[in-house]
C-alpha cells in the first residue's frame, strides 16, 4: 500500500508537467482476451481454476516525447476472477450475500468458490517505444490499473450442493470489494498501416495488490471449530493485447 501511495503522489506531481509538454495525442480501441486467476495468502485456500475473459475499451496516448507517452483510457473487463479451493473442513461462505442455509454453511473439505467479476478499468501507464524499424516499433508499458467493480457473480462447487441456479449465478456483490488495483506491464509491437494508423499486438501481465474478497465468512479447522476467514485474495491475469491506434 505504501508503494501505491508513493506512485499516486508521483503521478499527481508529474502529470501536470507531462500534459504541459504534450505535442501529440493518439486514440485507439482494444479487444483483448484475458486469462485470470485468484490466489490467497492462506496455504489452505488455493487456486483451483482460471477464467477466460475479455477486455474492451478505448485507449488514449499523450506523447510528451517522440517515443514516450502517458497512456490512459477506459474499458470493461468481463469474467475476471477464478476459482479458490478451501482445504479446510468446510465453512460459512459469502455471508453477506444472503445465501440459503444449505449453501451458506458447508461441512465438507474441498469446497470450491468460483468468482466471475466484471470491472470498469482505467489504466495509468507510461509507454516507451523504440524508433521505427521498417513498419514496426516495439514497446513497453509499465503502470497501474484501477478497477471498479460493476458486477459480481459466483458459484459454489461442493459435494451435495448440486449444480442448479441456486448454487450457480449467485450475486456476491456484497462479498467483493468495490475497488481493485493492479500492477501492470505490457509488451508488444506496433505495425504501421499508414502515417497515422497502426495495429498493436502483445502480451500483458496484471498482478493485483488489493484484497478483493471482502467477505466475513468462517472456516472449519482440523479440530472442527469455526474460525474467521482472514485470508487476502487477489486477482491476477495475462492479457493478449490486440488493438488499433489512429
Amino acid at each position: 500500500m505504501k508503494k501505491i501511495i508513493a506512485i499516486g503522489a508521483f503521478l499527481c506531481i508529474a502529470l501536470p508537467s507531462v500534459f504541459a509538454q504534450v505535442d501529440n495525442v493518439r486514440f485507439g480501441v482494444q479487444l483483448s482476451p484475458a486469462l485470470s486467476w485468484m490466489s490467497t495468502d492462506d496455504n489452505k485456500i488455493n487456486r483451483a481454476g482460471t477464467n477466460l475473459g475479455l477486455k474492451l475499451g478505448m485507449i488514449s496516448e499523450f506523447y510528451f516525447r517522440e517515443n514516450y507517452a502517458f497512456v490512459t483510457g477506459i474499458g470493461f473487463a468481463f469474467n475476471q476472477g477464478g476459482t479458490l479451493q478451501y482445504d479446510y473442513n468446510g465453512g460459512s461462505f459469502w455471508s453477506r450475500s444472503g445465501l440459503s442455509p444449505r449453501l451458506d454453511t458447508i461441512a465438507t473439505k474441498g469446497v470450491k468458490l468460483k468468482y466471475g467479476l466484471q470491472y470498469v478499468e482505467i489504466p495509468l501507464m507510461i509507454k516507451m517505444r523504440t524508433r521505427e524499424f521498417g513498419y514496426i516499433r516495439y514497446f513497453l508499458e509499465p503502470g497501474l490499473i484501477l478497477g471498479f467493480r460493476s458486477q459480481s457473480r459466483g458459484s459454489i462447487i461442493a459435494p451435495g450442493v448440486g449444480t442448479g441456479d441456486e448454487a450457480q449465478k449467485i450475486n456476491i456483490k456484497r462479498d467483493v470489494n468495490g475497488i481493485n488495483i493492479s500492477w501492470g506491464l505490457n509488451a508488444g509491437v506496433e505495425y504501421s498501416l499508414s502515417e497515422s494508423t497502426a495495429l498493436i499486438g502483445g502480451i500483458g501481465f496484471q498482478i493485483g495488490v488489493v484484497d478483493v474478497t471482502g467477505d466475513k465468512g468462517t472456516v472449519i479447522d482440523s479440530s472442527g471449530a469455526y474460525k474467521q476467514d482472514k485470508s487476502r485474495g487477489i486477482v491476477s491475469a495475462i492479457n493478449f493485447k490486440l488493438g488499433l491506434l489512429f
